[in-house]
Parts: structure tokens; C-alpha cells; sequence
């Protein structure tokens, strides 16, 4: 399915995914796409989002809110961790290793899964994509599955920034359609 994601698209992803790690989640979830949007510079989606507010430290500042209302932990994998050193694996010394060969920051375990709804969003990418007429799909296909979906951190962290799912999806197909002209 990534194949079929654009440039921006694709790195959105991969922001979300950073987002994650970088909030010592096992998950990524509504909240990190929306941050991997917000992330993406030079996007549809990340340009709609800041002309109505959003910017990336306050979206950020606001899911660590939400998640810890909800009672998230940031656990970093330590499950799994814990779960490989009672086989005798040492993750942090295949990290050492790993970064000493190929770079700091070259290896995270474990690599987050998408929850429910984050592969709904993504699901959602696609329809949007079609619904539109577009064979790729880009960051304003993924913002347009985020607000359909409407469920999920992510909707939380939206609302909490006091946007209103509607008139934002109005700005991301307004801006599509001017593009497209």
C-alpha cells in the first residue's frame, strides 16, 4: 500500500512512526499520524493545519496531555525487552552495535504497530484518494482519513486544539481543488 503514497505522503508516515518512538510509545496510533502530518513541511496537510493553528510543539505538547489523561505510559518496549533478556537477548547491546555499524538512531525496537484506528485512518487514506479521483495518495488523503474517522487521540488532540473537523476538512478540499486548478 505505501507504494502507492506520494513523497510527502510517505514521509508523513515516517514521521509518525519517529513520533512514536520518540514518545517511548509500542503504538501509533490517530495522535501520531496527526503529528506526522503537522510534521510535514511543504504538504497540504501540514500547510492546512498551520494556517489554522497547529503547529507542531503545541500538537505534540497536547497529545502527551491527552494520552496522559487517558493513562498512557511511554513504556519504550520494555515488555518486549524484558521478554528477549529472558532468552538471554540484549537489545541494548544489538542497539550499540547496530548504531556503532550504521549510525545513531539506526536501530528501535520494537518498531511500533498501527493500532485500530490508526489502520482505519490509513484504510480511509485510500477511499479519500478515490473519492477524489487521485491514483496516490498524499498528506491531504491522510488528513481527510483522520477526520472521517473521527475517533481516536488524534480527533481528541484536534478538538482540544479547538479545531472544528468540518472546517477543516473544508480548508484541506478547498486547497486540493485549488491545486488542482
Amino acid at each position: 500500500m505505501f507504494e502507492f503514497f506520494t513523497d510527502r505522503g510517505r514521509h508523513a508516515v515516517v514521521l509518525s512512526q519517529d513520533e512514536a518512538v520518540a514518545l517511548g510509545h509500542d503504538f501509533i496510533g490517530t495522535e501520531h499520524i496527526l503529528l506526522g502530518l503537522v510534521g510535514t513541511d511543504r504538504s497540504t496537510a501540514g500547510d492546512v493545519l498551520r494556517e489554522q493553528g497547529i503547529d507542531l510543539e503545541r500538537a505534540r505538547a497536547e497529545t502527551v496531555r491527552v494520552q496522559q489523561a487517558a493513562g498512557v505510559v511511554a513504556t519504550d518496549g520494555q515488555a518486549e525487552k524484558d521478554a528477549l533478556s529472558s532468552i538471554g537477548i540484549d537489545v541494548e547491546e544489538i542497539k550499540r552495535r547496530a548504531e556503532q555499524n550504521f549510525g545513531e538512531g539506526s536501530f528501535h525496537f520494537p518498531r511500533p504497530a498501527y493500532t485500530g484506528r490508526a489502520k482505519r485512518v490509513l484504510e480511509q487514506t485510500l477511499a479519500e484518494a478515490r473519492e477524489l479521483g487521485h491514483e496516490r495518495f498524499g498528506t491531504e488523503h491522510m488528513l481527510l482519513g483522520l477526520l472521517t474517522v473521527r475517533e481516536g487521540r488524534g480527533a481528541e488532540v484536534l478538538a482540544a486544539l479547538g479545531t472544528e473537523p468540518d472546517r477543516l476538512r473544508e480548508a484541506v478540499l478547498a486547497r486540493v481543488a485549488a491545486d488542482a486548478s
